[in-house]
């Protein structure tokens, strides 16, 4: 197999025949990855380990950013904005815009703390690209609750104590929100299924406790996060 063929196999654009002219992208190309690749050989070599070869990743990424212009809808609010194309929707929620109410946890989709709502849905916010978004009605935390008044998942979150160092609250009360609505619309778990009613789910413990475990409390107040949700859908006439 020839030299051109191999690099070809493996994304990089064959350099042209000697003589030849050199497009742009070509010379662009080759000395991002050149660069790119000692940066990192770099860092190995010189046992800088993991930190070194973080810094060295987000140098290829800044080389590669694209910004888009992007409009978001959020709490009912309209954002312009012009962002990387792989910019997540946690990131534009934080960096950009300034709604902190969404944390970054595990930024890999298993602790739920960024946990928003897209058009009534609950989704990790850290795997979806903010660009996905678009045309969607996002709410956050922050969106919850009106001027005056705390929503009736936030304030029995407040009543029963629903947290310790409050970090994954914002997700939680998210996820609860939408856990609420789930119910009214009589969409099923896996719960639903084992326990017969998944053509009426009931909102049992254990059906709270399924339908919640996509959010991680480290701090351990799982029992109060379960009574909070209760009090909540009772509250909304969803409990008798």
């Amino acid at each position: 197999m020839s030299v051109s063929k191999c690099t070809a196999d493996v994304g990089i654009v064959d350099k042209p025949e000697d003589g030849a002219h050199e497009p742009a992208e070509w010379e662009l190309s080759r000395r991002s990855f050149l660069q790119s690749a000692s940066v990192v050989g770099a860092a190995f070599s010189t046992g800088l380990g993991s930190i070194a070869d973080a810094e060295a990743v987000e140098k290829v990424r800044a080389a590669q950013a694209i910004a888009q212009p992007l409009t978001l809808t959020i709490n009912h609010k309209t954002y312009n904005l012009s962002l990387d194309t792989r910019t997540s929707l946690l990131d534009a929620l934080r960096e950009h815009l300034g709604l902190i109410g969404s944390k970054k946890g595990c930024d890999h989709g298993q602790c739920g703390a960024c946990t928003v709502l897209v058009s009534g849905r609950r989704v990790n916010s850290c795997l979806l690209l903010a660009a996905s978004a678009a045309g969607d009605e996002i709410t956050t935390v922050e969106g919850l609750a009106t001027a005056d008044e705390l929503s009736d998942v936030q304030q029995q979150f407040l009543t029963h104590d629903a947290f310790q160092c409050g970090y994954c609250t914002p997700g939680q009360i998210c996820s609860a929100t939408a856990l609420l609505d789930e119910i009214r619309r009589g969409e099923a778990s896996v719960v639903s299924f084992e326990d017969g009613t998944q053509n009426s789910p009931k909102l049992t413990d254990h059906e709270i406790r399924e339908r919640m475990s996509g959010n991680i409390c480290r701090c351990g107040a799982y029992p109060n996060i379960v009574q909070a949700v209760r009090a909540a859908a009772k509250q909304q006439g969803q409990l008798a």
